[in-house]
C-alpha cells in the first residue's frame, strides 16, 4: 500500500505527517523551532535549523510508521508563507537569517513608498497591501543593509525565495530554485494577473531578477527528492503556503467557501472562483491554487495574533503552564468583567492595516483577575476574526452560510462558540483538524493519480462538531462596540 507524505513547516515547528487514501493519519512527527527577536519589531529563524528539523521529521514518521521511503507515492509541501531566506547559491548557506513573516523592520521603506503614490499602482498589480509582512520589504531590506549580499546578488550568486523555495532546494541537493505560485503571490513582486515576476516592480524596488526563483504550478511534479536523503528517490508534486492548503485541505473548492485557521496568526480565505476578486475593504486578493487546468483565487483577511497570544500569556505574563489550560482559566468567570484586548503586538493587520498600533490591555478594575484576562485574551481572537469576515462579505457577492475552522486553536469551544455568536453563522469543525498537512497531501496526491478527482476528496470531510450562534443580537452590538471602541484607543496610541 501506498501513501502520502506532508511536510508541514509552520512559523513554530516543523511536522511530518504520512497519511493513507482515506484522510487516516497512519504517523506524524513534530518539532519545535526556535524563534529569535533580536531587537524591537524583528523576527528571525535559523534556516538551517529549519532544515535539519524538517529532514529529522520526515525520517521520525517513516520510522514510526515501519515505512521506507519506496513506500510514499509523493511529498506534499506547505510552508509558513512571506518569510524569506536568502542563500548562496554554490554553498547552499544561508547568508542571513530567515526574516519571518511577522518581522517589521521594513517599515520606513513601506512608508516611503506609500508617500510616493505608489500604494494604489502595487495593489493593483500584486492583490496586497504595502505592509512589512510580505517578503519584498524583506528582501530589499537586506539588499540595502548588507553590502555583501548587494555584491552576491550583482555578481549572480544570490538566490531568494520562501520557505518553500527553500526546502525544495535542500531536498533536491540544490537542483530546483523554484517558488510555488501561491506562495510567490505573498511575495509583493507577482503580477497575480499573470502569475509572473513584474517587471516594473523588480525594477522599482531595484531587485535583480537573477536571485528569484522559477515560479511554478501549486499541482504537479516539480522535482524529487535526493537520493542520499532518504534512500529513495521521492516526488514533490504538490506545494501551497499554508493558508492556501487549508482552503484546500477544508474541501473549499466551490467559491463562496471559506476557512478559519486558528494558528500562529489567524487567516481567513474564501474561494472567489476563477477570476480575481478585488478588495475595497482592505482585504487581500490572492492566488488560493493553480492546477494544470484553472487558477482558483481568493480573497483573505490576516489577523497577525492568535495563537500567539496564549503563548505571550504563558511566556511572559506566567499566567497558565500550558497552552491548553487556556480554556479552564477563562470558563472560570462567567464574563470578560468588562476586559478588553486588543493585542496589537506587531500591529494590527486586516482591515485596520496599522502596523504602528500597539497592544492594549483596558476596563481593567480592581475586581480583575487573570481569569478576566484569559477570556478577553480569547475573545480578541473571535473578535480580530469577526472584523475580516465583515469586511470579507462588503467584498463579496456570496453570503457566508458557514465557516469551516481548523489549526490548533480550534479545538477551544469556548473561542468556537464566541466565534459562532458573533459571526452569526454555524462554526464548522471537522475531525481532521490537519486541514494544512491534508491539503498539501491531496494536491500532491491528484498530481500523481493517487486521487481520482476533487468530488473524491471532499467526500472524506467529516464533522466532528456545529456550534450553532445563541447570543442575542443587543448583546452581539454591544459587545462589538466595546470592541471597536478598544480597538479605536490601540490606534491612537501607535
Amino acid at each position: 500500500m501506498a501513501y502520502l507524505m506532508a511536510l508541514d513547516q509552520g512559523t513554530s515547528s516543523c511536522r511530518a505527517i504520512i497519511f493513507d487514501e482515506q484522510a487516516q493519519i497512519k504517523a506524524l512527527a513534530q518539532r519545535e523551532i526556535d524563534i529569535q527577536t533580536p531587537q524591537s519589531g524583528w523576527v528571525e529563524q535559523d534556516a538551517n535549523q529549519i532544515w535539519q528539523t524538517q529532514i529529522a521529521v520526515m525520517q521520525q514518521a517513516l520510522a514510526k510508521a515501519n515505512l521506507y521511503a519506496k513506500d510514499i507515492a509523493a511529498i506534499g509541501l506547505t510552508n509558513q508563507r512571506e518569510t524569506t531566506v536568502l542563500w548562496d547559491k554554490r554553498t547552499g548557506e544561508p547568508v542571513l537569517p530567515a526574516i519571518v513573516w511577522q518581522d517589521r523592520r521594513a517599515s520606513e521603506w513601506c512608508q516611503q513608498l506609500k508617500e510616493q503614490g505608489l500604494e494604489e499602482k502595487i495593489q493593483q498589480k500584486t492583490g496586497l497591501r504595502l505592509d512589512p509582512y510580505f517578503s519584498a520589504g524583506k528582501l530589499v531590506w537586506a539588499l540595502q543593509h548588507h553590502a555583501e549580499i548587494k555584491a552576491l546578488a550583482d555578481r549572480g550568486h544570490l538566490a531568494f525565495g520562501t520557505i518553500d523555495s527553500w526546502l525544495i532546494w535542500k531536498l533536491s541537493a540544490g537542483e530546483r530554485h523554484v517558488i510555488e505560485v501561491s506562495n510567490a503571490s505573498r511575495t509583493l513582486l507577482m503580477n497575480l494577473a499573470t502569475q509572473q515576476w513584474d517587471d516594473e516592480l523588480l525594477e522599482l524596488f531595484a531587485i535583480p531578477k537573477s536571485i528569484l526563483p522559477e515560479i511554478v504550478l501549486s499541482q504537479g511534479v516539480i522535482t524529487h527528492t535526493a537520493t542520499d536523503l532518504l534512500a529513495s528517490k521521492i516526488p514533490i508534486a504538490g506545494v501551497l503556503g499554508d493558508q492556501q492548503a487549508a482552503l484546500f485541505g477544508q474541501g473549499c473548492f466551490s467559491e463562496g467557501m471559506a476557512k478559519n485557521t486558528y494558528g500562529t496568526g489567524c487567516f481567513m480565505l474564501m474561494n472567489t472562483g476563477q477570476d480575481i476578486q478585488y478588495s475595497q475593504y482592505q482585504l487581500l486578493s490572492t492566488l488560493a491554487w493553480q492546477t494544470p487546468q484553472h487558477n482558483y483565487f481568493a480573497l483573505e483577511g490576516s489577523v497577525f495574533m492568535a495563537g500567539a497570544i496564549v503563548q505571550w500569556l504563558r511566556d511572559n505574563l506566567g499566567i497558565i503552564r500550558r497552552s491548553e489550560d487556556i480554556e479552564r482559566l477563562a470558563n472560570q468567570v462567567d464574563d470578560n468583567g468588562g476586559v478588553t484586548m486588543v493585542p496589537a503586538f506587531t500591529g494590527l493587520a486586516a482591515p485596520h492595516w496599522d502596523s504602528d498600533a500597539r497592544a492594549l490591555i483596558c476596563g481593567l478594575s480592581r475586581g480583575s483577575n487573570k481569569s478576566h484576562i484569559a477570556r478577553a485574551a480569547l475573545e480578541s481572537i473571535a473578535f480580530q476574526v469577526y472584523d475580516v469576515l465583515d469586511a470579507m462579505q462588503k467584498d463579496s457577492p456570496h453570503a457566508l452560510t458557514e465557516l469551516r475552522v481548523d489549526g490548533g486553536a480550534s479545538q477551544n469551544n469556548m473561542l468556537m462558540q464566541f466565534q459562532a455568536d458573533l459571526l452569526g453563522v454555524p462554526v464548522l469543525r471537522p475531525k481532521l483538524l490537519e486541514s494544512t498537512a491534508w491539503g498539501a497531501a491531496m494536491m500532491a496526491g491528484l498530481a500523481v493519480n493517487y486521487f481520482n478527482s476533487e468530488k473524491e476528496l471532499a467526500d472524506l470531510w467529516q464533522l466532528d462538531r456545529c456550534f450553532e450562534p445563541s447570543m442575542s443580537q443587543d448583546e452581539r452590538q454591544a459587545r462589538l462596540q466595546q470592541w471597536h471602541l478598544a480597538v479605536k484607543r490601540t490606534r491612537l496610541q501607535g
